[in-house]
């Protein structure tokens, strides 16, 4: 590969990408991701049994740790249309859990890969859950331009709306950022994501600028309830389905989790 600096391998990373099948990729700054609101405040959060998370190894919030080295994220997503529901259905018998993670983390080790092999840095793929050792995607998604925080506490996408999926990897070099973006589409909104909730989990303000100490809140003005999506979450699981599978004589279950916020979102459409 000729010599290149480091603004070019940025724009070479993201192309790299979406050859691979993202449908959007961007870089962020570690340090700039690091004082993002999620990372932020969530050592403020109070302990929560997140669903996905084993019971034995229950998390309590905590700072993110993130190799000392790291400098730069790549941020990729992956388009999930409403017209393919079954990218986003939970069984124990993918890798990843869904098709479309599984999907991701594909795209994620062949990237990694073309990166450590044309360019000799240090990557470090991330998994998906914080509680796990990844990062905040949303907020490492809005510090790559991918989008921004909408009133239904998602990532808003110009392309995509709030229909994607997200994963990141670290890298040890220091890459000029894609974002953030102007982008706003929930300014002049009705909000329809947010009555649609099952759970009610917009109709109350749980979180104030005060008690956080930030501008920024959960669902843009702090009307938003994590415990309750969770709850439904829980519920997606005590309904779901048998299924047979090839790997797990005994088969287990097909989760369907909710995502009637997502589809109300007119961004995208």
């Amino acid at each position: 590969m000729k010599k290149r600096n480091h603004q070019d391998f940025g724009r070479l990373f993201i192309k790299q990408a979406k050859r691979y099948g993202a449908s959007l990729a961007g870089i962020a700054d570690v340090g700039a991701t690091r004082q993002s609101p999620s990372h932020v405040f969530y050592g403020s959060l109070k302990p929560l049994r997140v669903v996905g998370i084993r019971i034995e190894r229950k998390m309590m919030p905590g700072p993110v740790a993130w190799p000392e080295t790291a400098r730069s994220i790549v941020v990729i997503a992956l388009e999930h249309p409403e017209g393919q529901p079954e990218l986003d259905w939970w069984r124990p018998d993918i890798a990843g859990g869904t098709s479309g993670n599984r999907a991701l983390m594909q795209i994620n080790a062949r990237l990694a890969r073309w990166i450590r092999e044309e360019t000799g840095a240090a990557v470090t793929s991330l998994p998906y859950q914080i509680e796990k050792g990844g990062i905040f995607l949303k907020d490492a998604a809005v510090m790559a331009g991918l989008g921004c925080i909408g009133r239904n506490n998602m990532l808003i996408t110009p392309d995509f709306g709030p229909r994607v999926r997200l994963r990141a990897m670290l890298l040890d070099m220091a890459l000029p950022p894609t974002g953030p973006v102007d982008f706003d589409p929930c300014h002049a909104c009705d909000m329809p994501c947010r009555p649609i909730c099952p759970q009610k989990a917009f109709q109350n303000k749980i979180y104030s600028k005060k008690a956080l100490g930030l501008p920024q809140l959960p669902g843009r003005n702090g009307v938003y309830a994590r415990a309750r999506c969770n709850t439904q979450m829980e519920q997606d699981i005590y309904r779901s389905e048998n299924i047979r599978s090839v790997i797990y004589s005994h088969g287990g279950k097909q989760v369907k989790y909710c995502r009637q916020c997502e589809f109300s979102c007119p961004v995208g459409r």
